[in-house]
């Protein structure tokens, strides 16, 4: 067995499974031993849902770099660490050894001390996928500073919401970044948000792509400059600092129903035994593959299974730099056949997208390397699932359906690679530790319903009855909305915000979002954070978002309009509202169709009826049911007929 921890047949999972509900607090521990502690801890588990609190592990010690990379040195010094393949296919790449990227680690520790970072300082990176950006994670980790990674696509208004939840002083960026055929002006963009955010000491630029950048004296620092300080030093080992197993590691911004993003915390001990301990299961990894997942670090899916997970595995972890379309649609295959990977993780949104292409782009590169798939994000189509099942797996490779959320630090139901069964479009089994229930809209058990072809599922929202080690432990800076968010709901439960059934065999298919947050392309965005910004053009009196299927994002935006009077909507209207959403959130958020209408359905005490809304962009125009009570039906026909 590779790893002590690692099931390897479905007899071995449902004993595992019945053992972790039994136990869950000694199969944990069980669990926990295998890591590397500088302190054992005093309790496994302290927990209560109503509070609530959740704390495992409590008054141990560690430093979760310890276990990415020192205690790895001695059989794995020399393997690598990272791949790394450059956005240019033509530009050389590197790899970096785990003895390689632990000096780097420590390299940058010496910069973020000498300019002043320390224990629970915060730390914001915006940055490409460069091997920097995994290294500035490391590295805060090692020193015990909390990392805030915010994804390189994300707009300067994004940054100040997330600098100045989080009072970061001190920011890791880069000149800019190469994504596909564009070129991101990263500096500059932090550069408009600094501007609101004048309690940021330090900003620590590398240079990537060349671009002429403002260098703010006495502020701004270039990496290369500051690591060049340390080696002059000697490069001297840097000790790891002493955490708490309860101490942050990271805030990472996801968002909510409403506009403002929640920071979600994880913690350094829990995630650590859940970050590894799902990698190694679900992906069935085995030790010498190389292992790539398409995600941007700037996700939760990076931190957990591109950074974390697979360094606590002693894995080889490829980071890629670009896109799946650029310079062709080949790319992903041309970097399987390169580096010989033996497990691929993309998103529904990447498949469906490669499979706009056909097989052509598949064609005379060696897929052979591929032992497993998987799938993050969002649910996966039944046709997206077979394509890369067949096309790219050549019908021999296990697909894992991976459910889970930035919340969770892992992944929470999903079959295990060859081990556990996979169903098309199904997550099917939770993991040992997770306890899943259905609940009705009262909070109670949902019921079996019988089905014309006399099977019978269950069907709800998603909970989690029971605590697991990788679960967030507040929104940061507001306990209060992490309760609200998540456990005033359902009583005692922890709300995943999701819908899902349970088919006899207990496998569980999710159904998507039940609140008013979409799922565009695997990334969760809040309609209110988007209507308050399509609110804000001057043009705009009101408007209303809601999700409609899309064949390649698998839910895209649809906006609903209302102007001023005063100003004639149309073309120009509508570049000035995707433009005002590019530059106060990202381009990730645009919405795909705008509908200028006169009003909206709005109930007599003026609430805006979204299912209405939610059906037209569906195009179920003849379910909308009874609309005689709203405070004005005929808005309703004239949306019917405008609809794009």
């Amino acid at each position: 067995m590779a790893y002590p921890y690692q099931i390897q047949s479905k007899e071995q999972y449902d004993t595992i499974y019945q053992k972790s509900i039994e136990d869950p607090e000694g199969f944990w521990a069980g669990v926990a031993t295998h890591f590397q502690w500088r302190r054992p801890w005093e309790r496994i588990l302290d927990w209560n849902f109503e509070e609530p609190r959740i704390e495992w592990f409590k008054g141990a010690q560690l430093n979760i770099t310890e276990n990415c990379l020192d205690r790895h040195l001695e059989q794995l010094g020399d393997q690598p660490a990272i791949i790394w393949e450059p956005n240019d296919p033509e530009a050389p790449g590197h790899a970096l050894s785990y003895r390689q990227l632990l000096d780097k680690v420590m390299q940058l520790c010496h910069v973020l001390q000498r300019n002043g970072v320390r224990k629970g300082d915060r730390v914001c990176i915006y940055m490409g996928m460069v091997p920097e950006l995994a290294i500035a994670t490391l590295a805060c980790a090692r020193i015990g500073a909390i990392h805030s990674i915010v994804f390189g696509g994300f707009s300067a208004h994004s940054i100040i919401d997330r600098l100045q939840d989080a009072q970061a002083t001190f920011v890791i960026t880069a000149d800019g970044a190469y994504r596909g055929n564009k070129d991101i002006p990263l500096k500059s963009v932090m550069d408009e948000a600094l501007e609101q955010c004048d309690f940021v000491r330090k900003v620590l630029v590398l240079r990537r792509t060349g671009i002429t950048t403002t260098m703010t004296a006495g502020r701004d620092l270039y990496w290369e400059d500051e690591i060049e300080k340390v080696a002059a030093d000697g490069n001297p080992f840097f000790p790891a600092e002493l955490m708490d197993a309860e101490d942050p590691l990271f805030i990472l911004y996801t968002s909510g129903s409403t506009g403002k993003p929640k920071g979600v915390v994880h913690t350094c001990g829990g995630y650590m035994v859940y970050a590894a301990y799902s990698f190694v299961n679900v992906f069935q990894y085995q030790p010498g593959e190389v292992y790539f997942c398409t995600a941007d670090i700037g996700w939760i899916t990076g931190h957990s299974y591109i950074v974390y997970g697979p360094l606590l595995a002693g894995a080889t972890t490829l980071i890629f730099e670009g896109i799946p379309t650029w310079p062709d649609a080949g790319r992903f295959w041309d970097i399987v056949d390169k580096h010989k990977v033996n497990i691929l993780y993309t998103a529904p949104t990447a498949i469906r997208s490669l499979m706009s292409f056909g097989t052509e782009p598949v064609e005379g590169h060696d897929l052979s390397s591929l032992r497993v798939l998987g799938s993050v994000g969002e649910p996966i189509n039944e046709e997206a699932w077979q394509w890369f099942h067949e096309h790219i797996g050549k019908g021999r490779c296990p697909l894992v359906d991976t459910w889970w959320q930035t919340e969770n630090g892992g992944i929470l139901i999903s079959n295990l690679a060859g081990v556990t069964p996979g169903i098309p479009t199904f997550a099917t089994k939770p993991l040992p530790g997770i306890q899943p229930l259905l609940v009705d809209e009262k909070g109670e058990p949902a019921l079996p319903v019988l089905q014309e072809d006399g099977k019978t599922i269950v069907s709800g929202n998603l909970c989690i009855r029971f605590p697991w080690p990788g679960m967030f432990r507040t929104t940061y800076g507001d306990h209060e909305r992490f309760k609200q968010n998540y456990f005033a709901t359902y009583p005692g439960l922890y709300f995943s915000g999701d819908g899902c059934y349970r088919d006899e065999e207990g496998n569980y298919r999710i159904t998507g979002r039940v609140d008013d947050v979409l799922n565009v392309s695997g990334h969760r965005i809040g309609t209110a954070e988007v209507e308050n910004a399509i609110n804000s053009d001057p043009a705009v009196i009101e408007s209303a978002i809601v999700g409609y299927p899309h064949d390649i994002k698998g839910q895209g935006i649809y906006a609903f309009v209302v102007c001023d009077p005063d100003h004639q909507p149309g073309d120009d209207a509508r570049k000035a509202i995707l433009h005002t959403v590019t530059h106060l959130i990202g381009a990730i958020a645009k919405p795909d169709k705008i509908q200028f209408v006169s009003g909206l359905p709005k109930t007599r005490s003026g609430k805006i009826m979204r299912r209405i809304l939610r059906k037209i962009a569906e195009g179920a125009l003849d379910s909308l049911g009874d609309t005689s009570t709203l405070l004005d039906p005929g808005v309703v026909e004239e949306i019917k007929k405008g609809k794009l």
